[in-house]
């Protein structure tokens, strides 16, 4: 019998070893690119995130593949979230951002949510944020409660969308005097109209798109907050009254975790269902990576961006529970984020 040479030995040994060590994750993601899709408009905060997120998750990522980011506008990030679900690539390759109503939209909506937002591959959250209600200097609004007795002009996205039905269930759920001019494009769209004297004011919005959109105009006395949609104030936004505070019954406050509460989920990233799900790790993992990642967090606070991120595990939960909530609870909230 031959004997196999020393060489020999070592080299079937090095492949060995190379073949245990070899990541399938790693080789997947080698050379590929991975599409980023916001649901919305560019230059709304959803693309602000989107983008600051892409120069820093490929360093994050296994494999390190090159990132495209790409706008798929309509619908208020309806359209992005339908094909999400149905038509994007199972393999990893694709994350979408959308405002937080679009996931709602099967429970609270009409009927044009074609996805069960439970099978989405939730991968995290930027921005457990703060929305509000903000009023411009020509509607002659002082504090929140001057709407039980004048009306203002605010703008909406259409149907779905989180300004039109933050601006419906203000004025559904508290009875104030809001009145929704319907079908911009987006938040950039709104604040045009605002500037333009269309409308007086917007709801819905999170603290870092308001602040990134209309600082100025905050320091400069043209644009004042005046509701903040969470359980207590913001410590940023003291003397700005929390919508729970209007809340008069615990079925109250639980139709106001629907509609309210949920506008805490910022910018959430999800994969289609399907995705392998160690593909689907990995890029929940690069995500918490990212998070924490100096060169990231630099670039969010340069933008006056917000960070307060939430992990793919969590933001899967919080939409199953939103789900689990009570037949009448659902209904009394889908019924407030419509117009009448």
């Amino acid at each position: 019998m031959a004997r196999i040479g020393p060489a020999v030995l070592a080299g079937v040994c090095a492949l060995l070893t190379g073949e245990a060590r070899a990541d399938p994750v790693e080789d997947f993601y080698r050379g590929k690119q991975f599409t980023i899709v916001v649901g919305h408009e560019p230059g709304t905060g959803f693309d602000l995130y989107a983008r600051t997120l892409s120069r820093h998750f490929f360093r994050h990522m296994q494999g390190a593949p090159s990132i495209l980011v790409q706008n798929m506008n309509g619908a208020s990030g309806l359209a992005a979230t339908n094909w999400l679900y149905n038509v994007a690539p199972k393999d990893g390759t694709v994350m979408a951002t959308f405002a937080h109503t679009a996931p709602l939209e099967p429970l609270l909506g009409g009927g044009a949510g074609r996805f069960d937002a439970g099978k989405f591959n939730w991968i995290g959250n930027i921005d457990q944020s703060v929305s509000l209600c903000g009023a411009w200097k020509s509607a002659g609004i002082d504090r929140f409660d001057d709407l039980y007795s004048k009306e203002i002009l605010v703008g909406g996205t259409g149907l779905g969308g989180p300004l039109s039905s933050a601006a419906n269930a203000v004025r559904n759920l508290l009875g104030v005097k809001v009145k929704l001019v319907d079908g911009y494009k987006g938040s950039v769209s709104v604040r045009l109209a605002i500037l333009q004297g269309e409308i007086q004011g917007v709801c819905g919005m999170s603290l870092s798109s308001l602040n990134a959109q209309y600082g100025a105009d905050i320091r400069d006395g043209n644009f004042k907050y005046i509701l903040q949609f969470g359980a207590s104030e913001h410590p940023l936004l003291p003397g700005v009254p929390a919508v729970y505070a209007y809340a008069k019954t615990p079925q109250d406050r639980q139709a106001f975790d629907l509609v309210f509460g949920v506008q805490s989920i910022g910018r959430p990233f999800a994969a289609p269902p399907g995705a392998p799900a160690d593909r689907v790790d990995a890029l929940r993992r690069a995500f918490d990576a990212t998070m924490k990642d100096a060169a990231f967090m630099a670039e969010i606070a340069k933008q006056q961006l917000d960070l307060n991120p939430m992990n793919g595990e969590d933001l899967q939960a919080l939409f199953t529970r939103f789900y689990a909530a009570p037949l009448e609870i659902v209904e009394r909230a889908r019924a407030a984020t419509k117009s009448r």
